[in-house]
């Protein structure tokens, strides 16, 4: 079995335990492709724990859960110092984000202090206390989440910290469906338990795929139809002179690489070895939405970096 199949039946069996979130499970396996790291933003009950649990259960590490709440401190998240009286010395003591896959329940909840701690963590893969530094895993992997209704006391991430992660996922309740096999899945998880995970996947396996994925073929039409879509954010004016007094802040070039990563990621986990125009459009929404910086005008007139990202896939042609 190749490396694609086995992703693909890692793919499956997500499903299988994550129903009505097809896209929520897309996106964990391209941001742990891309090395990258995943904001999930959705409202509560939409199974983003359970996502990242199902996924932690199939690879090869270690899962940590911190829930964020006002009074964290961010040695809570990345340690601290202990002394030791035996010793008389002073000895780290590693905290949670010393996993493989973290999962920052509710991060909008902590204070900025504790989110920077993180963030800085996710950007640097190494945590600094005194004059020592300390490597996180080589197989390392965020999903934050907030929840959009309850906003009251709550610490909005900054754009710049934003920016540090590869997508900002936005979910929604699943169809009458899949809200039927949902139903089914619980009651039968309730009567007989949970089932035996019998699928896994290495450290090692994940680290190949993901050179597999750096390598796979990009033609220069759609490396032009890529820069093209990140540079229109800038300056949308343009290709529409409507568009410009909308955007305050374009993405930055980490954006043209979170596309370009997540385009490759796409093409590959669908079985190709060349990526598409479709898998730069596709990427587009969760890669770019959280990047754009819209002005007060155009929140005043309800536009939304999603509604603009709309008008701009609408606009840059695809031969560009």
């Amino acid at each position: 079995m190749s490396l694609q199949q086995t992703f693909g039946e890692l793919r499956a069996r997500l499903s299988e335990r994550v129903i009505g979130q097809e896209q929520l499970v897309d996106r964990l396996l391209i941001a742990l492709l891309a090395d990258g790291h995943l904001l999930v933003e959705g409202a509560p009950g939409l199974a983003k724990t359970t996502a990242v649990k199902a996924l932690a259960e199939h690879i090869e590490g270690d899962f940590h859960r911190i829930q964020f709440t006002p009074d964290l401190l961010p040695s809570d998240v990345t340690g601290s110092e202990i002394y030791r009286a035996g010793t008389g010395l002073f000895e780290f003591q590693p905290g949670p984000i010393f996993h493989n896959l973290v999962l920052a329940d509710e991060i909008n909840r902590a204070p900025a202090k504790v989110q920077s701690a993180l963030l800085e963590a996710m950007a640097e893969r190494q945590i600094s206390v005194g004059q020592q530094t300390f490597d996180l895993p080589d197989l390392f992997m965020v999903m934050a989440t907030q929840n959009p209704i309850e906003q009251e006391g709550t610490y909005p991430l900054p754009e710049a910290q934003l920016d540090r992660f590869l997508m900002h996922v936005v979910i929604d309740y699943p169809s009458a469906c899949a809200e039927r096999k949902i139903l089914h899945l619980a009651r039968n998880d309730y009567c007989q338990g949970i089932p035996r995970v019998d699928f896994g996947i290495t450290s090692d396996q994940v680290m190949t795929a993901r050179q597999e994925v750096a390598g796979i073929f990009m033609a220069e039409s759609v490396e032009n139809y890529l820069l093209a879509l990140v540079l229109a954010t800038r300056d949308a004016s343009k290709i529409d002179p409507g568009l410009g007094r909308w955007i305050a802040f374009g993405a930055s070039p980490r954006g043209t690489i979170a596309l370009d990563r997540c385009a490759r990621a796409r093409a590959w986990l669908d079985g190709r070895d060349y990526v598409t125009p479709e898998d730069v459009r596709t990427m587009a929404y969760d890669t770019l939405r959280h990047r754009i910086l819209l002005t007060f005008e155009a929140e005043a007139e309800g536009m939304t970096p999603d509604q603009l990202l709309a008008r701009l896939l609408e606009l840059v042609p695809v031969s560009a």
